[in-house]
């Protein structure tokens, strides 16, 4: 089955439906949201991608993140996504939105109209090993000390949005 993306507009309106891969090679505006799980030590899960992933393999990022599917509400995706590629599920609370573009290495771009969702979990995820190579959990201190010291571990749009989830907190 190909994966649909939902296009908007700079209100979050829905203006159409694409193909994801489309959708990237033009960096249209569509729906998205990020998933940034917590423990009880306040410390952030991240994933490695996948080393098969088509863009940004091997990178860490926060701890998923995707594509609503048309008639999903926010939180009902995030907690798809979760268990989809952490093979878990939490309660998550939407926080802020903003839009942002981040382009691949790959030519492709990401242009997104993005939802942070936050949750709190304190196991171990059972990662699917065709979306994540590995997991931790890091404070969010360390995650910003390492973003300035080793930038090119990390996905682009992770560079853009922990900046702005870390300010939302903060």
């Amino acid at each position: 089955m190909e994966e649909k993306v939902i296009l908007v507009n700079e209100q979050d309106e829905q203006v159409g439906l694409m193909e994801k891969i489309e959708a990237h090679e033009k960096a249209l505006l569509h729906r998205a949201f990020s998933v940034f799980v917590y423990n009880d030590q306040g410390e952030v899960m991240l994933q490695q991608r996948a080393l098969s992933k088509y863009h940004s393999p091997g990178l860490w990022t926060n701890t998923c993140c995707s594509h609503q599917r048309e008639g999903e509400t926010n939180i009902d995706a995030g907690k798809r996504r979760l268990m989809e590629e952490m093979g878990f599920t939490t309660d998550l609370e939407e926080t802020i939105s903003f839009i942002y573009k981040a382009p691949f290495d790959n030519g492709l771009s990401e242009h997104e109209y993005d939802y942070i969702l936050i949750g709190k979990y304190n196991g171990e995820p059972t990662i699917n090993p065709a979306e994540v190579a590995a997991w931790k959990w890091m404070n969010l201190e360390e995650v910003k000390k390492d973003l300035k010291e080793n930038p090119s571990n990390y996905t682009a749009w992770f560079k853009i949005i922990f900046d702005k989830h870390y300010n939302s907190i903060k």
